[in-house]
């Protein structure tokens, strides 16, 4: 019967190799070895090529216009950052793992199945079209929620970062409960698209799961129909049957593998979106003034301005305006007015709509704009705002290269110099 001749074949096997046990012990080494290697090797490359995606993602965001702010919540790209890069990372590093081994056993046992019987090999593997069709399909769906998803994710995380950023605010106005029943909202849809794609992978994988060990039982009844009318021995069935199994277990762990490169590839699309993004307002340019005949006399002819998040609420209508140089001017009006707008285009942060703003009678378009910020506009905020960094580097940040001289008298200048040094240094 079966079992006692696929037993018999075991034991032929065992007493044919149970004497070189030199063999198996330098087999073993020689594997765990490789197997060291390789996992050390693709660790190494996963977290440099994180690494460097992160770094050209920074790059890109910082070089975006002021209208990607207005935009896109600080929260989504912080998430952004951390989250969508290492689900990335992650379904990298396990694909190629475990998706290369069981690709490799895949491949390899289906050419001992066509080696046994070329007949039921065919049989084997007219179920796999059927498959991978419902794999494609089942795919780009998925794909489409596990996006809604981590969107969803990056929202509820940009709650998060504009109540805890504005805290001020908040506890100014007592809305702690408010923005906590936001965050709670917005991570409660964030739960809803992850639950239904955690559900579809789930189905996904049990169907596939189901196919497979339909294809295993047709294997022992088409190989036992062949086996009675003597077109395969005893053995073969058995070995037939075994790699069988090995491709069922391999293409099972693929199509577990093919969750996690759903998710890796909705993460990595986000990511390589925001690093091929393109700004309307460059943040360099060529063209740079004499700062030695440089006077200053700025002038807004005829400006009109629309902030692009909202085009069709005009802030700015054919205004004309001469600010001279080496005078103190003072822009005043409500609130709406404008008089934010007009620093922001001075600062060309945008571009106006119509019209144009010159310095010296040259078109602010026309000029460098890094070099603009750099060497002759001084910016500075209502509210003080201080990086992660020593005073000393704080007060640096406009002039990387001042001196600390400069520093302590630009401190003198603001009358802030005796209260840093009473600081414990």
């Amino acid at each position: 019967d079966l079992p006692a001749r696929a037993l018999q074949v075991l034991l032929a096997f065992l007493r044919k190799y149970v004497g070189q046990p030199r063999n198996f012990l330098l087999f073993y080494i020689m594997q765990s070895v490789f197997t060291a290697a390789y996992i050390s090797t693709l660790s190494f490359t996963g977290e440099r090529y994180a690494a460097r995606l992160r770094q050209a993602l920074l790059e890109s965001v910082l070089k975006q216009d002021m209208c990607f702010f207005d935009k896109t919540k600080t929260g989504e790209i912080m998430n952004c950052l951390s989250g969508d890069v290492q689900e990335f990372k992650s379904a990298f590093k396990l694909c190629i793992s475990q998706g290369i081994r069981s690709l490799a056993q895949t491949v390899g046992c289906a050419i001992s199945l066509y080696y046994i019987s070329p007949k039921l090999t065919m049989w084997t593997v007219v179920v796999l079209p059927v498959m991978l069709a419902s794999g494609t399909v089942f795919g780009s769906l998925l794909r489409a929620l596990s996006r809604k998803a981590q969107e969803q994710t990056a929202r509820a995380a940009g709650v998060a970062d504009e109540a805890l950023s504005n805290i001020r605010t908040v506890r100014s106005f007592a809305m702690e409960d408010a923005e906590a029943e936001l965050f709670k909202r917005e991570v409660d849809k964030a739960e809803h698209l992850h639950t239904r794609l955690g559900i579809g992978i789930g189905c996904f994988q049990g169907l596939t799961n189901l196919s497979l060990n339909g294809v295993v039982l047709g294997v022992l009844y088409v190989g036992g129909t062949m086996m009675e009318s003597n077109n395969l021995n005893a053995g073969q069935v058995m070995s037939f049957f075994v790699s069988a199994q090995i491709i069922q277990r391999s293409l099972s762990q693929l199509f577990v593998l093919f969750g996690h490169y759903v998710r890796g590839i909705s993460a990595g699309s986000r990511v390589f979106e925001l690093i091929n993004l393109k700004n309307d307002v460059a943040i360099t340019g060529t063209k740079q003034l004499d700062l030695g005949t440089l006077r200053g006399d700025v002038e807004f002819r005829h400006v009109y301005f629309a902030y692009p998040t909202r085009p069709k609420q005009t802030v700015l209508e054919d205004v004309s305006l001469k600010l001279p140089a080496g005078k103190i001017v003072a822009i005043c009006g409500p609130s709406g007015s404008g008089k934010s707008t007009i620093a922001a285009l001075l600062e060309r942060f945008y571009d106006v709509s119509a019209g144009s703003i010159t310095i010296d009678g040259h078109d602010l378009k026309d000029l460098d704009p890094h070099w603009l910020r750099r060497s002759v506009i001084g910016f500075i905020r209502q509210e003080p705002l201080l990086f992660a960094t020593t005073i000393k580097e704080n007060i640096r940040y406009g002039k990387p290269d001042a001196t600390d001289e400069e520093v302590y008298e630009a401190a003198r200048q603001a009358n802030a110099h005796d209260f840093i040094m009473s600081f414990p240094h």
